[in-house]
C-alpha cells in the first residue's frame, strides 16, 4: 500500500489548485483523477475560453453569493491578483468584468495549472469508491489527509456524479440542479435559435433582466440561467432521494421600457398615425423580427391586419402579452445545468481553512461544497473554485 500526506481526489480547476498548493509545503502529494485527463469541466468554461473569474471588486462580488461570510476569508486571501501570477501570459475583461484569458482557450489555463503540478503524483483513471476512518482509499493508498474536490451533479461526462457525496459522511444540504435552462410545455422547435434581447424575465416575486434564448426543448440565455437558481431553490426535491417535480409559470416582459399605460397610449397614436402598416410589421420596433410570427400566433392575432383595423380588445391584448407572455416549464434541460446548488453543509467546515469541523485531517473543495447558491452573478462562478484553496492549504496543510 503507497502512502503519501495528502491525496486530492478530483483533478478539476479546485483539485488541481489544492494540490499545487499542498506540494508545496508537503512531501508527497498524489492527484486521484478517475478520467483520462484533467480539468475537463475547466476547458468547457466560457465556450470554450475559459470565464476563469470576474474581476469586481471583491465586496461587490462577495454580494452575489448566498454564504458571502463563509467565502469572505479566502477571498481576501488569495485574491485575482494571486490568481493572474500564477500563469505567463495576459488576460482580457469583457463586459459584467468577466475575465478570459487573451488568447480566449481554455487550454492554455489548464497547460498552466498543469505545469505546476511537477512535484504532484497524478494517477489517472482512477475512481474513488471507498474511503475508511483512516483515510485508506479503494484499499490501495493511505493518507494521512484527504482533500475531496470531485465536483457536484452537472456536466456527469466530465466524471461528475452523485455518489460521490458517499464517499464521507458528512452532512449534506439538499443537491439540486443551478443555473440551468428550462424545459417548456410547448414546442419550440419552430422559433429555436431566436434571442430576445434585454427582456425582464419573472417567477413569482423574482425579475431577472436579460437575453433569452429558444431552444428546441425550451428557453435558456444568460437571463433565463441566472433565475433557474429561484425557480430550483423554490422546489422541495433533493436529487440524493428524488428529482424535481416541475410545473410552473414564468412570463417575459418584452417592453420592459414601458408601463402598460405608457405603451397602450403610443399604440393609440401610432395605430392612427400608421394606419396603413401591418401589424407584423409594426412589431419588428418591440420584438426580433423572427419572433414576432410565432407571437401573434400564440395571441390569435392577424399580422396581416393594417393597424387602423385593429379594435381596442385586440390592442388590449397585444400590450398585455408584451408586458406578460408567459410560458409553463415542465423541468430543468438537467444535462446543460452548470453549477450544483448545496453539497457539504458549510455549518461543518472551517471557512478559513475548509476543513471538516467532525473529521480532522478531511478538507473540501469547489462545488463539493455548498457555496454555489448565486442570486444573480453566474460569471463569476469560478473564482471560488480556484481561490479557496491555495493559501489555506500552504498554511495547514
Amino acid at each position: 500500500m503507497k502512502e503519501y500526506d495528502i491525496a486530492v481526489i478530483g483533478g478539476g480547476p479546485a483539485g488541481m489548485m489544492a494540490a499545487i498548493a499542498a506540494s508545496q509545503n508537503s512531501s508527497s502529494v498524489i492527484l486521484l483523477e478517475k478520467n483520462p485527463s484533467l480539468g475537463r469541466k475547466l476547458l468547457l468554461t466560457g465556450g470554450g475560453r475559459c470565464n476563469i473569474t470576474n474581476n469586481k471588486p471583491i465586496k461587490q462580488l462577495l454580494n452575489s453569493f448566498n454564504n458571502k461570510n463563509f467565502l469572505k476569508h479566502s477571498f481576501y486571501t488569495f485574491t485575482n491578483e494571486d490568481l493572474f501570477s500564477l500563469f505567463d501570459f495576459e488576460f482580457i475583461q469583457e463586459d459584467n468584468n468577466r475575465v478570459f484569458p487573451k488568447s480566449e482557450k481554455s487550454i492554455d489555463v489548464l497547460d498552466g495549472l498543469i505545469k505546476k503540478l511537477d512535484n504532484v503524483v497524478i494517477s489517472y483513471n482512477f475512481e474513488v469508491k471507498t474511503i475508511t476512518e483512516d483515510f485508506i482509499i479503494n484499499d490501495k493508498i493511505k493518507a494521512d489527509k484527504i482533500i475531496i474536490s470531485t465536483g457536484g451533479v452537472t456536466y456527469p461526462q466530465t466524471g461528475c456524479n452523485i455518489k460521490n457525496y458517499s464517499l464521507t459522511s458528512q452532512p449534506l444540504t439538499d443537491i439540486k440542479y443551478g443555473l440551468s435552462p428550462l424545459i417548456t410545455e410547448k414546442d419550440l422547435s419552430d422559433i429555436a435559435g431566436v434571442t430576445l434581447n434585454d427582456v425582464v424575465i419573472s417567477y413569482k416575486k423574482s425579475r431577472v433582466r436579460g437575453n433569452v434564448l429558444f431552444s428546441h426543448v425550451g428557453l435558456t440565455g444568460p437571463g433565463i440561467i441566472n433565475l433557474s437558481n429561484e425557480i430550483s431553490e423554490g422546489i422541495s426535491y433533493n436529487l440524493l432521494e428524488n428529482d424535481p417535480e416541475v410545473d410552473l409559470e414564468i412570463a417575459i416582459d418584452s417592453c420592459p421600457e414601458y408601463a402598460r399605460e405608457e405603451l397602450f397610449d403610443r399604440f393609440t397614436s401610432d395605430f392612427q398615425s400608421k394606419g396603413k402598416t401591418m401589424l407584423k410589421n409594426y412589431l419588428k420596433l418591440f420584438l426580433t423580427n423572427s419572433f414576432i410570427d410565432f407571437f401573434l400566433g400564440e395571441i390569435d392575432l392577424d399580422g396581416e391586419a393594417q393597424l387602423s383595423r385593429i379594435n381596442k380588445k385586440s390592442k388590449n391584448r397585444l400590450v398585455e402579452n408584451l408586458k406578460r407572455f408567459s410560458f409553463k416549464i415542465i423541468g430543468f434541460n438537467d444535462n446543460l445545468a452548470k453549477v450544483t446548488i448545496g453539497g457539504v453543509d458549510l455549518k461543518h467546515v472551517n471557512p478559513k481553512t475548509m476543513e471538516s469541523t467532525l473529521t480532522p485531517g478531511l478538507y473540501f473543495a469547489g462545488l463539493t461544497i455548498s457555496i454555489f447558491n448565486f442570486q444573480d452573478n453566474f460569471t463569476s462562478r469560478y473564482i471560488s473554485q480556484f481561490s479557496i484553496d491555495i493559501k489555506s492549504y500552504n498554511a495547514h496543510c
